[in-house]
């Protein structure tokens, strides 16, 4: 099976999940600016999730650039790393409701880490579908990144109990380590070019 239909299913949950999240932002009674001090960790919350769901869209997106064919084990990769996607608004609400508290910060820190641990599941399921030749065998050859990212994750979530911000800080500066498109597919596409 082609590409197509799991790309646009995924495209559709990813929407569903940023806005669900924004809703969980509820307008103040009032119209001072101080009326909104108390939203603020909310926001924060939604800021960051959104950049991290933007982070899978757009990565997501270049995996399956370089993806030509679908299994049956790619598909239900695919939905395990949109499971953990899905809970994102819960721990998201949940840290910005009680303002980076230890508990919440570690839950959100472990379900960043099962998307990545699920994305990179779904990477290996593609190239073991496609083969370690295929365009993003070869693209995915190096993954540096991703064993930072795990490591980064990890250690979050043990810091998260007895320092929540530089939990939230290691989160954050994994997500800007992605924040730019996966430029290893790119270049291994631009390579077959003639």
């Amino acid at each position: 099976m082609t590409t197509n239909r799991l790309e646009a299913f995924s495209d559709g949950v990813l929407a569903i999940i940023i806005t669900i999240m924004v809703l969980e932002l509820k307008v103040p009674h009032g119209s001072d600016f101080e009326t909104l001090t108390p939203l603020l960790p909310k926001f924060l919350s939604y800021l960051f999730s959104f950049i991290y769901v933007g982070i899978y869209w757009n990565n997501h997106h270049h995996l399956f650039q370089a993806i030509e064919k679908v299994n049956g084990k790619v598909l239900l990769a695919n939905l395990g790393l949109l499971f953990w996607l899905s809970l994102l608004p819960f721990v998201t609400g949940w840290m910005g409701e009680n303002q980076f508290a230890a508990n919440t910060v570690a839950l959100y820190g472990f379900v960043l880490l099962m998307c990545a641990l699920s994305f990179l599941f779904l990477e290996k399921s593609a190239i073991k579908h496609e083969g370690e030749e295929s365009n993003i065998g070869q693209a995915l050859a190096n993954r540096w990144k991703e064993r930072i990212s795990t490591t980064g994750y990890f250690s979050g979530i043990i810091l998260a109990f007895f320092y929540p911000i530089i939990s939230l800080l290691i989160f954050y500066s994994i997500a800007l380590l992605w924040i730019l498109p996966d430029q290893r597919i790119e270049k291994r596409l631009n390579q077959k070019q003639p």
